[in-house]
């Protein structure tokens, strides 16, 4: 999560208003089957799932090392998610791109070498709690492969996107040159939607795993000022989207900053 617009929306108006009103719509209402052909979730063991809840407490600690992080981000895409075209995404964003040092923001959470990958493996987490914590009727039509591809993948958007550079700052009376992250957007496609894009390129995902993924930035994304309606409709007809959202919110705000 990045760049929030806090002059549109305050915290009250969207954490009391606006994200409960769509946790009880997810809650009262079950998946739009017609909707949602989720081929990857044929061979969920339901039982396994009913007894699949955890808590935060469990959520293990993310490794301080870049190479550590790395490790285990592919260690997780490679166990949960089995997709033609999966070998060649994790090329990419090892040998293609900066996402195992990239910042996960400029100054928001984050903001250091390693952040974006670190951020990635604590929305997996936190969604991996939330999907397991979930009504019966939600979490057998979210699979663990949905779970990894939409909290280890959701900000890939962000990968050769920041770049260093130096800025004055005065300390004790001195002037001196100090490194910081700013952005440099090559390829100005949006943020979710920008997500799911690049990762189209590699492998097929679901309708599912697109929504949650395009949307995932809720209602500090810059379309939804322009229609919010359009935003609770797709919480309602697409809990993995909402559970995203929060999980990312949970990661950003409970982990990080």
């Amino acid at each position: 999560m990045d760049n929030y617009n806090e002059n549109n929306f305050t915290e009250e108006e969207v954490i009391k208003e606006n994200i409960e009103e769509k946790i009880d719509a997810a809650e009262n209402s079950a998946p739009k089957k017609a909707k949602v052909k989720d081929l990857s979730n044929k061979n969920i063991d339901t039982k396994k799932i009913e007894n699949s809840a955890m808590s935060a407490d469990s959520i293990p600690e993310i490794p301080s090392s870049i190479d550590k992080v790395q490790e285990e981000f592919i260690k997780i895409f490679n166990k949960e998610i089995k997709r033609p075209g999966m070998d060649k995404l994790v090329d990419y964003l090892v040998n293609k791109s900066d996402f195992f040092i990239a910042p996960a923001s400029t100054r928001f959470h984050l903001s250091e070498e390693g952040g974006l990958a670190r951020h990635s493996l604590n929305v997996y987490y936190r969604l991996k709690m939330l999907v397991a914590n979930e009504k019966f009727d939600i979490r057998t039509h979210i699979s663990q492969e949905n779970i990894a591809i939409c909290g280890l993948l959701h900000d890939v958007c962000k990968a050769n996107y920041y770049i260093k550079d130096l800025r004055n700052v005065k300390k004790g009376g001195q002037w001196t040159k100090e490194p910081f992250y700013k952005v440099d957007e090559k390829f100005p496609y949006g943020h979710g939607e920008k997500s799911v894009f690049i990762i189209s390129q590699y492998m097929n995902i679901t309708a599912n795993e697109a929504m949650a993924i395009n949307w995932h930035m809720g209602p500090y994304d810059d379309r939804v000022a322009r229609s919010f309606g359009r935003l609770g409709d797709v919480f309602e007809k697409f809990p993995l989207a909402l559970l995203t959202h929060i999980a990312d919110l949970e990661a950003t705000y409970m982990d990080e900053v």
